[in-house]
């Protein structure tokens, strides 16, 4: 049995009721990245007219301004808006950014190399979650939203190509920065920072709010068809966060996911590597059973260490 699962989370202290932060916070969620999407409409339209504006929102790659385009709407209208939100809501709404970014880095190195060793090892686990999660189908009453679903699905997939479409290192080192690094440490502020904490306030229970938020962070990147395994990343960097009382294990650990994926898709497209990004049976049972024992080893160990507990406390 886990015992005191979280460091340094003060009990419910502000006036403002969880709920009705979880309203704030959703409302800014609305609010916020629509100013952002008519900014960049009107960045792109300034620099590349009107008809690569028009085409952004259309995936039409054949115009060759809408890679830059695309880039323009992801970080003015998702990435920024991600970050100003929780930094808003912690610094203006609540007043209590230590709670709720968890800046510090009041933590043992050494969690920085355990979360790189589970992030390592998870692949297999990552791999059955996927397979299992793309032979999930909607009831038949329901196919009409499948089928949106998955439509949906496929034009962010188009967009995510578009932009992934790297010529160069530089344009490799672009989306390492952008997609690893800056998106990373806007979504950790987010989920893992302010909804995370407001969960843990609310139920009193640091089990259920990662959970919880883990499955909202998945749900929030509208990707039925690889929700599971993004629930499963949203848990572990749940635990990161919880364990070590830092924001940032968790930004280390989604900047790894994200980052390697860049990496690997970019010495894929340029044949310095044969594993293609796409393909999820790459490993056997042996290596998801593996894998499965030696992450839960790993974070038993994280968790020692970073709640200071003796190496073989149960």
């Amino acid at each position: 049995m886990i015992k005191d699962p979280v460091k340094d989370i003060k009990p419910y202290q502000t006036d403002i009721h969880p709920l009705l932060q979880l309203m704030i916070i959703f409302f800014f969620l609305i609010f916020i990245p629509v100013i952002g999407f008519f900014i960049a409409k009107g960045i792109i339209t300034l620099l590349y007219g009107a008809q690569t504006a028009t085409d952004v929102g259309a995936f039409n790659i054949s115009n060759p301004h809408v890679k830059n385009g695309l880039w323009i709407l992801q970080i003015v209208s998702t990435t920024i808006p991600l970050f100003v939100i929780p930094v808003l809501f912690a610094r203006f709404i609540v007043r209590d950014t230590p709670t709720y970014l968890k800046p510090t880095f009041n933590f043992p190195p050494v969690l920085f190399v355990l979360v790189f060793s589970i992030m390592l090892f998870s692949s297999p686990v990552m791999e059955v979650l996927v397979n299992l999660n793309q032979k999930l189908t909607l009831p038949a009453p329901l196919k009409a939203v499948e089928d949106l679903m998955r439509a949906m699905e496929q034009q962010a997939q188009k967009a995510t190509e578009a932009m992934l479409n790297m010529k160069n290192i530089g344009d490799m080192l672009f989306a390492v920065l952008v997609v690893g690094l800056l998106t990373a440490i806007a979504e950790e502020f987010l989920f893992r920072g302010c909804i995370q904490t407001i969960f843990i306030k609310w139920t009193g229970n640091t089990h259920a709010a990662i959970w919880i938020t883990a499955i909202a962070f998945s749900a929030f990147h509208m990707e039925f068809f690889s929700f599971l395994p993004r629930v499963a990343l949203g848990v572990f960097f749940g635990y990161f966060v919880a364990w070590s009382g830092s924001i940032w294990t968790g930004v280390w650990a989604h900047f790894l996911n994200n980052a390697s994926a860049v990496v690997i898709t970019y010495l894929y497209q340029h044949k310095a590597i044969s594993l293609n990004p796409d393909d999820q049976h790459v490993f056997n049972y042996g290596a998801y059973a593996f894998s499965l024992i030696f992450i839960l080893i790993l974070l038993y160990i994280y968790r020692n260490i970073a709640l200071k507990k003796p190496m073989f406390d149960f």
